[in-house]
């Protein structure tokens, strides 16, 4: 990596589909240098990767940025909340936080939509427990988790829905579980 004076250097990564040479201290975590270069729906509640409000994809796997070093992410490809969906067009996961109101202040969500996103991959029909399992380290003093758990069972259903409509050769109305390159919210609060 070349050095860009002092005690920081640049490190390549690409950002929700765009590629992006950004400047890192030597100490600086994942999640502040995301922040530094607009990424404010990548929240920072713990600065030690126990909340879960940090949570992103690095090369395809949930991280919490925040306890990540940004060097260590050098030539990787991140994904925040806002690559899910656009704030017309919700990612299925953003729009049921959305719609069974789980979203309160919006600083846990973000991280709540990462994680619901890649247990939806892994299983797409998961029980009331595997969702709780799966939120476990999501920290929320707002919501009392039942909300979001709703949320997530309902985004299953949303997803297999549209999948089996497509399935049938009619349209399907959701997003992929992952998105690329476009960007918007995490359908709340985030400012994103």
């Amino acid at each position: 990596m070349p050095k860009t004076g002092g005690n920081s250097v640049d490190i390549e990564l690409t950002i929700n589909g765009e590629r992006a040479t950004v400047e890192a201290g030597s100490a600086d975590d994942l999640a502040t240098v995301l922040r530094q270069h607009g990424y404010i729906g990548v929240k920072c509640g713990c600065d030690g990767g126990t909340c879960g409000a940090s949570k992103v994809f690095v090369d395809g796997e949930v991280v919490m940025a925040c306890g990540m070093a940004a060097e260590d992410a050098d030539g990787s490809e991140i994904q925040t909340v806002a690559a899910l969906g656009t704030q017309d067009d919700l990612h299925p996961v953003q729009q049921a936080f959305v719609d069974n109101f789980a979203v309160q202040c919006g600083f846990c969500i973000p991280g709540m939509v990462i994680q619901a996103v890649a247990l939806l991959d892994s299983n797409p029909d998961p029980t009331e427990q595997e969702v709780r399992e799966a939120l476990d380290d999501n920290v929320c003093r707002c919501t009392g988790y039942q909300k979001p758990v709703e949320a997530v069972l309902d985004a299953a259903e949303r997803i297999q829905g549209a999948q089996s409509v497509a399935a049938d050769g009619g349209q399907s109305v959701s997003a992929p579980l992952r998105g690329s390159e476009s960007t918007g919210c995490c359908g709340g609060g985030c400012d994103e």
